[in-house]
């Protein structure tokens, strides 16, 4: 995490939007534990990872939205979920992610 926070306060000195993205429950086998975080700026940089590579494309899209708009969104990925098969959560659990605009 902390990693993440020095990246992020960095990107806030220069004036980027940013948007954390943090692992709040899994089930059953999941690729990173409930706290992992990823940050993603309105350049579309990212920082951090939430699964391991598998759904961070889907997180960096869904992080777009959630910078224009500033609604925060909680999605769920895995095998329950079709989504989930396009962006490959292949290890068979299933991650909540809160997605949300970061307020200094």
């Amino acid at each position: 995490m902390r990693d993440v926070a020095e990246q992020v306060e960095r990107w806030l000195a220069r004036g980027d939007t940013v948007v954390i993205a943090t692992v709040v429950d899994t089930r059953r086998s999941a690729p990173r534990p409930p706290g992992a975080k990823m940050a993603v700026n309105d350049r579309g940089e990212v920082f951090g990872a939430i699964s391991g590579g598998c759904v961070e494309s889907s997180v960096v899209e869904v992080a777009g939205q959630v910078a224009a708009s500033g609604v925060p969104q909680l999605r769920t990925y895995g095998i329950s979920d079709d989504d989930a098969w396009d962006v490959g959560l292949p290890c068979g659990g299933e991650i909540d992610v809160w997605v949300e605009r970061f307020e200094p």
